[in-house]
């Protein structure tokens, strides 16, 4: 080893491979190799890094895979070149949030098999990430700076102990194959519509009853949902008792309606009611008639053909969420929508 990095060193090579080397600690003279923009570490016994390691400030891909860390070296928050970093099949338990916050210029970022937990927000540093891999870990949840991940394509949140999903992922809106399989999801946020760009989706193997609202607008190439508990279309005599709506969310409809017109009075005023403008955030749209709701009042589901309805070469049917304004809507002939009944 010692005559392969003289040979680096002299030969001012851009990348040095000591992958599968047997080594359980980087050398030190490493920090001589200034010129390096590749180096691969993997299938190793390494527990730590040097602080020489400090001097690769051109390093843009670096290779941990398949060692023996238990930690995110502090080092690593200190090479801002870093574009590619690989940190699978470890023994790691948290990422520090200072060493998150010095990797502004990560591209790909692979956490697969190690026992994390939880992130830090400074995940909101990686501004220019665009694939997270976190597949078999113990997260339990996911901040909500995932937001700010705007150039993500791709997240691998397989295998985790995720029960639900922040609404801030929404606003990733290059994001193209998600993966969520084998977690302990119950429901997806709803607003999935705002990833237009999504392709993949893997969702099996959760406790997913139903999808979203407009899901089956997504222009998805491949969905994977089976092991799920999603309702099934078992048509029941249901009772329909006469509802009073409270006068909050008589006139919330109001205004909601009134809001819709731009030369309205209650449009133009209704910036000026910051408090008031924050509870109407929340509205709901009825499904067939398109009046808005304040509060959920009525849950359906409609059953959505993935080859009929959204152009998939599967011929699965899978229930997606919908809301309904009145017992007028659901009464209406010649729609699709049911009601949700429990046993």
């Amino acid at each position: 080893m010692a005559k392969l990095l003289v040979r680096v060193l002299h030969g001012k090579a851009t990348s040095l491979n000591l992958s599968s080397k047997k080594i359980d600690e980087v050398p030190r003279c490493i920090g001589r190799l200034t010129n390096i923009s590749v180096l691969l570490l993997n299938n190793n016994f390494i527990s730590t890094l040097p602080a020489e390691m400090l001097s690769l400030q051109h390093l843009a891909e670096l290779n941990l895979g398949n060692n023996a860390l238990k930690v995110v070296p502090a080092v690593l928050g200190h090479l801002g070149s870093l574009k590619k970093l690989y940190l699978f099949s470890n023994q790691i338990t948290a990422v520090p949030p200072e060493v998150m916050g010095g990797l502004s210029n990560l591209v790909v970022l692979n956490l697969n098999h190690n026992q994390i937990q939880r992130l830090p927000a400074e995940i909101k540093s990686l501004c220019k990430l665009e694939r997270l891999s976190m597949l078999d870990n113990k997260l339990e949840e996911i901040p909500v700076e995932l937001g700010h991940l705007t150039k993500l394509v791709e997240l691998n949140l397989t295998r985790n102990k995720l029960s639900q999903l922040p609404q801030q992922l929404y606003k990733c809106k290059d994001l193209a194959k998600l993966y969520l399989a084998r977690n302990k999801l119950t429901k997806l946020p709803e607003g999935i519509r705002a990833l237009a760009k999504l392709q993949v989706l893997d969702v099996a193997g959760n406790e997913l009853s139903m999808f979203p609202i407009e899901f089956h607008l997504l222009s998805l190439r491949e969905l994977h949902c089976e092991v799920n508990r999603f309702v099934r279309c078992e048509p029941m005599e249901s009772v329909k008792p006469v509802v009073v709506l409270k006068l909050k969310e008589l006139v919330a409809r109001f205004v909601l309606l009134q809001d819709r017109n731009k030369y309205s009075v209650v449009h133009r005023m209704l910036p000026h009611f910051p408090c008031l403008t924050a509870m109407l955030a929340n509205r709901g749209c009825c499904a067939l008639c398109q009046a808005p709701f304040l509060n959920t009042w009525l849950e359906c589901v409609h059953f959505i053909n993935l080859r009929k309805d959204m152009k998939m070469k599967s011929c699965l049917t899978v229930p997606v969420r919908a809301l309904l304004c009145s017992y007028k809507c659901f009464n209406r002939a010649g729609h699709s929508f049911y009601g949700i009944a429990s046993r």
